[in-house]
């Protein structure tokens, strides 16, 4: 009964974390981004033909074999497969394709920017917090407003007092790949 018990709560566990891995990756796609595009449900020769690593070029388009460039940028990992997938069947390339899209880890940005040492994209990781991305990118430079940080998600900004989250860290967000923060600067 515990062996029983214990592999349903492996299980459970891996399943969670399965989910909430697929949920951080379906962000918006942008350009000088790479995608791992792989096909199925087609002969087996052919598989190699499109199965490969994609650029998303600075215009927001991947070029694929036999039906040309596909607007990637702005698109969701899943949504992006749809598209490809009814672009093969309606040029009758192929009549049942599947595509499979995985954007590498290393792939994951935030990008931090303003009144910080280091303006960059800084790589996620699950466990990234808004005050770990601003202390990624070097940290508040000595012209830094901490108190009316924006972070903007999906287009929508969020003004954040990051003093207050240094005071109680339990109020720290988390954030997700694509996520955009800046830092303004103290006008005095």
């Amino acid at each position: 009964m515990n062996t029983k018990l214990s592999l349903f709560a492996v299980l459970v566990l891996a399943l969670t974390g399965a989910a909430a891995f697929a949920q951080e990756i379906l962000v918006p796609l942008r350009t000088g981004d790479y995608v791992d595009i792989r096909l199925g449900g087609v002969p087996p020769e052919e598989i190699s033909t499109v199965s490969a690593p994609y650029l998303i070029d600075p215009e927001g388009f991947i070029n694929l074999p036999h039906i040309g460039k596909i607007k990637a940028a702005g698109l969701d990992q899943s949504r992006l497969q749809a598209v490809i997938e009814q672009a093969y069947k309606s040029g009758q390339i192929y009549t049942n394709p599947t595509i499979t899209i995985n954007i590498p880890k290393t792939a994951l940005f935030v990008n931090v920017d303003g009144a910080v040492r280091n303006r960059q994209r800084v790589q996620y990781t699950s466990d990234m917090t808004l005050l770990s991305a601003i202390n990624a990118a070097g940290g508040f430079n000595d012209f830094a407003n901490p108190r009316k940080t924006q972070l903007i998600r999906d287009g929508k900004s969020q003004i954040v007092d990051v003093r207050a989250i240094r005071q109680r860290p339990e109020l720290d967000i988390p954030v997700k790949p694509g996520d955009k923060i800046f830092v303004p600067e103290s006008f005095f």
